[in-house]
């Protein structure tokens, strides 16, 4: 009797349908799992590795910069107080804000400042024939002479120079100027008095660019030392 009790038991937990749901379960978490397993890690084959960020930086930093204009501030002219000149004073400054501010564009820009050169060369080529007439008229200044006296670059014209043949991209423009062309430039920006005693002041300086350093010999005496009583070390 028992062991039909134990045989139908055994039959009955067989087909028990809790062991049917666990099964089933297995199967369904079994089927996730590998589900899961593929979307997380796709296989190798359909696999294409990102393209590395390095690159991706490298090749952002070669992209070129552009610009569609040019802003141009105008000053006007004043006496600069800021710079030595080799001699002379009424050194060219400007104001300290803009009176007008123009656009270009590029092309427009490139064109305006060729035109501005080449005006820059011809004022240049007749100045350097001015001064050319002037040695030839007084024989290199061994003689005087009235006529040469006179001669200005108005008298120079445009046939007198070869502009043609000369480059323009050749020619360095910022020229120094001597101190009678900075004082017209000053009286022509509308500089009515031209303080003298700057003219001064560039002297002493440029005096004391050649005169460098103490007079000492063997030994430095700090009492009469320049170096030493301007708080330097003795040069």
């Amino acid at each position: 009797m028992s062991g039909i009790l134990k045989r139908k038991f055994e039959e009955v937990d067989g087909s028990s349908p809790c062991s049917s749901v666990r099964e089933s379960d297995d199967d369904v978490s079994s089927s996730e799992s590998a589900d899961s397993g593929d979307s997380v890690n796709p296989s190798t084959s359909n696999h294409f590795p990102p393209s590395s960020i390095l690159k991706r930086e490298k090749r952002l930093r070669t992209k070129n910069v552009h610009f569609s204009c040019v802003t141009v501030y105008y000053f006007t002219r004043r006496q600069g107080f800021t710079s030595v000149p080799s001699q002379g004073g009424s050194t060219l400054g400007m104001s300290s804000r803009h009176n007008s501010v123009r656009q270009y564009t590029l092309g427009e820009f490139a064109r305006e400042q060729e035109r501005l050169h080449r005006e820059m060369l011809r004022e240049h080529l007749r100045e350097e024939k001015l001064n050319s007439l002037k040695l030839k008229m007084t024989k290199n200044g061994t003689v005087e002479s009235e006529e040469a006296s006179t001669l200005t670059v108005d008298d120079i014209s445009d046939d007198d120079i070869d502009l043609d043949n000369t480059e323009v991209d050749e020619y360095f423009f910022l020229q120094p100027l001597p101190t009678k062309k900075r004082r017209a430039l000053l009286r022509a920006s509308g500089v009515k008095k031209i303080d003298v005693e700057e003219k001064h002041e560039l002297r002493a300086i440029r005096l004391s660019r050649e005169d460098c350093g103490c007079d000492c010999r063997v030994f430095c005496d700090p009492e009469t030392c320049t170096c030493s009583l301007a708080g330097i070390k003795c040069q």
